[in-house]
């Protein structure tokens, strides 16, 4: 009877162990927006009037630098 009991919470145990179901998907899903917010702002960042003023001038200086 004991060696049931045992068994049987032993299985109970593994079975509560393995269930994620769904777990990965949401990770996934949590990721996939985080990744496209992130991607969102950096277009936002990149594509400013200051950052294209900034680069435009570095490249500038860098094609005008007398050798």
């Amino acid at each position: 009877m004991v060696h049931r009991m045992m068994r049987e919470f032993q299985m109970r145990l593994i079975l509560v162990a393995a269930e994620d179901d769904g777990m990965s998907t949401a990770e996934y899903a949590i990721g996939t927006i985080a990744a496209a917010a992130f991607g969102a702002i950096l277009y936002t960042v990149v594509t400013g009037d200051s950052i294209v003023g900034s680069l435009t001038g570095i490249i500038d200086r860098a094609l005008n630098t007398a050798v």
